[in-house]
């Protein structure tokens, strides 16, 4: 299966890692618009600075680890070009092109994978099936704010040109909470707040989204990115339900920039009123591993021609939620779902 990769940041290198490894896929391309310094196996393939130049090698498989802005353009070019498309989060940065994108695969019969990482993390699979066993209504209390600074800084402010850190990684954790509920989400409110000169006017780097359920639940998630964030309890992960509760452990474990950090549990507390119940998780995959089980996946769902439409379906949902709460941020007003378009 030959694979292109585009965009070299961190995660482009992860999964370009990944299919370096895996004997079922070839990569035939590297495309970023600057040259940058490879880790060690991946510096002899052949570079592009033009997605278009890349798309020219005809792959079979192309996997988009751009800039959030240009998601949609490049799946859709690439599955008309022939090719089933691995995405990074989000799929898009807006709800109608992201349904396009999805359209697209299902009009050209492509298969999509969007890049929630957690979904392949063995530890957050156990989280899920612990909060469902504890039955709803639920209250989700979740955050991941990184106090970053020099390169992961720059990063930040590029990324905010077009995201916001609440649509970029509230994707993964309102995914969580759809997941453990099930239930239709009805309205979402946000605040937010810009709290750098270096960042762009109509731009918030730090905001939380409040989000109402049909059957009750409710949930908070909060993100910040920036030199001035808070390095204590940047990392909550709580599920209460009138039943007990579930619970990360491995909270304040060190840099809030330390990727490896970001997807590790490390344990569970199961609360119940009859007692607790400490899940020890030691043996947890580390980025590179999760990398490697995602694009795995991939690989399995086009060669095992696996229906995606939930995956689809679902990776839609968390985003409209998202970009709803960005809406309510910028506009004072809470958001009501089904009026999202």
């Amino acid at each position: 299966m030959r694979v292109l990769v585009a965009g070299l940041g961190n995660m482009g290198r992860s999964h370009a890692l990944a299919h370096h490894k895996h004997p079922e896929t070839e990569i035939v391309g590297l495309v970023n618009r600057s040259d940058v310094a490879l880790p060690d196996g991946l510096e002899n393939y052949p570079r592009f600075q033009s997605f278009e130049e890349g798309l020219a090698t005809n792959p079979d498989l192309v996997c988009i680890a751009t800039y959030s802005d240009s998601h949609a353009e490049y799946a859709i070019a690439a599955m008309e070009a022939g090719a089933h498309v691995f995405v990074e989060k989000p799929l898009a940065t807006s709800v109608a092109d992201a349904r396009r994108v999805i359209a697209t695969a299902e009009r050209l019969g492509r298969k999509l994978v969007v890049g929630y990482i957690l979904r392949h993390h063995p530890s957050w699979q156990k989280l899920v099936a612990e909060a469902r066993g504890l039955g709803g209504p639920y209250v989700f209390r979740m955050n991941l704010n990184q106090q970053s600074d020099g390169p992961t800084w720059q990063t930040h402010k590029a990324l905010m040109q077009t995201t916001s850190p609440l649509v970029d990684c509230g994707v993964h954790y309102v995914d969580v909470m759809c997941q453990i509920t099930d239930a239709k989400p009805v309205r979402v409110s946000g605040m937010g707040l810009r709290l750098s000169d270096e960042i762009a006017s109509d731009m918030y780097n730090y905001g939380h989204l409040q989000l109402w359920f049909e059957d009750g639940s409710v949930g908070w998630y909060e993100a910040g990115w920036g030199p001035m964030m808070s390095e204590t309890a940047f990392f909550v992960k709580d599920v209460v339900s009138p039943n007990g509760a579930v619970s990360i452990t491995d909270g304040n474990k060190g840099s809030s920039d330390d990727v490896d950090g970001h997807t590790k549990v490390g344990g569970l507390l199961v609360h119940r009123p009859a007692g607790d119940t400490l899940i020890e998780l030691p043996d947890e995959p580390g980025h590179q591993e999760l990398c490697d089980t995602e694009q795995a996946f991939m690989v399995d769902a086009i060669s095992k021609n696996l229906d995606l439409t939930r995956h689809m379906n679902d990776a839609v949902q968390s985003l409209a939620i998202c970009l709803a709460a960005d809406e309510s941020i910028r506009t004072g007003r809470p958001v009501d779902l089904g009026d999202v378009k």
